[in-house]
């Protein structure tokens, strides 16, 4: 599969697969793009990504200016947002130019964050360099920064130009990185596609050991599953976008407690077996769907237990400030069969602390 296509009208575009120097042709194609602007962090700056992308850009006449933020969650922030605002009337940035993103979920976030509000919105070009945000974030237009109580409070829907994946940058990422990206990975297969967890059941050790065609074909599967359902439920108005969320609405708490210590995948992760544990709880899944996504997580090195130092109680807090409570109502993505999942409103309080008390 050379690239996936999200149709969305006008605002359809092409998610390609090939190398980072492919950036730099696909961006000429578009219509009038004046200068484009690379947003990095330092991480993926000092592995050469961003200024191998700037050349490319620049071999194909177009100028670009390089800016690189700290890296981590922290950077999602109205301050960091405002900094950026003021660099890119600097260098000069206006209406017809590009802003890249180049890097993981956050700098996907951020920089589409950005495109949407500077100048009142302009286009913006994904080249994630993470597993996770090759699988999910930079797919699909869900652009945000972070309130301090709040994980993607304030945001847009922003679409990409386009989305370039080139699957070698995810050799370089951290034992931590890669297990938060397979944290997503493996949502898309326990709610949505049976088939893929079969085929991560069955390719544990191809996917340990980062094979670079298998991690091909697995991206390209889950890119494709999020561009159906994007298709479908664009701006979330339907509830069928909802359905990408599970295990989220623990992930987010948790990583909120942990000040974003916590990677994001990571925390997604633990929060599919909680989410699990509670679809037990109220009868929804089967003891054996538990044991199978457990001995799945386990294989693939993925975390199963929620931190010792947790706070119940603060946890139920964050978690009522999710975006996706209604009402201040706790409301779940839950599975009911492998490749399968619902929204479930108003889950009561009792079921998700006696959850969170025995994970």
């Amino acid at each position: 599969m050379d690239f996936v296509r999200v149709s969305l009208s006008h605002r359809s575009y092409d998610i390609d697969f090939g190398g980072l120097t492919a950036v730099g042709p696909i961006l000429a194609s578009f219509d009038r793009v004046s200068r484009c602007v690379v947003l990095t962090d330092d991480n993926v700056s000092r592995l050469g990504y961003a200024a191998k992308v700037a050349e490319a850009i620049a071999d194909a006449g177009i100028d670009a200016d390089v800016l690189a933020i700290e890296a981590g969650e922290q950077s999602k922030s109205i301050e960091t947002a405002a900094t950026l605002w003021e660099t890119l009337l600097e260098v000069g940035a206006d209406r017809r130019s590009v802003l890249v993103a180049v890097g993981g979920g956050v700098i996907g976030d951020l920089g589409g964050f950005i495109a949407a509000t500077f100048a009142r919105g302009i286009r913006f070009f994904q080249v994630p360099t993470t597993l996770l945000a090759q699988v999910d974030s930079s797919v699909g237009g869900k652009v945000g920064i972070d309130l301090p109580t709040a994980k993607n409070m304030v945001g847009a829907f922003h679409q990409p130009l386009g989305v370039l994946i080139d699957t070698q940058t995810l050799q370089t990422l951290s034992d931590d990185q890669y297990a938060s990206g397979l944290g997503e990975v493996v949502k898309y297969a326990v709610s949505l596609d049976a088939e893929l967890f079969d085929r991560l059941e069955a390719n544990v050790a191809g996917i340990r050991a980062r094979d670079p065609e298998l991690l091909r074909r697995i991206v390209a599967i889950c890119c494709r599953i999020k561009a159906n359902i994007v298709e479908q439920d664009e701006f979330e108005t339907t509830g069928l976008r909802a359905l990408l969320n599970y295990g989220h609405t623990f992930g987010h708490a948790l990583e909120t407690l942990s000040d974003y210590s916590l990677p994001h995948g990571l925390a997604v992760s633990i929060g599919l077996i909680c989410a699990a544990k509670l679809a037990r709880r109220l009868g929804m899944i089967d003891a054996a769907f538990l044991e199978r996504q457990l001995a799945l997580h386990e294989a693939l090195g993925l975390p199963t237990e929620l931190p010792r130092e947790l706070n119940v109680n603060q946890t139920l807090n964050v978690m009522c400030y999710d975006k996706k409570a209604v009402f201040g109502k706790l409301r779940f993505v839950l599975p009911t069969a492998l490749g399968q999942c619902m929204i479930v409103d108003a889950v009561d309080e009792t079921a998700v602390r006696n959850v969170l008390t025995s994970v």
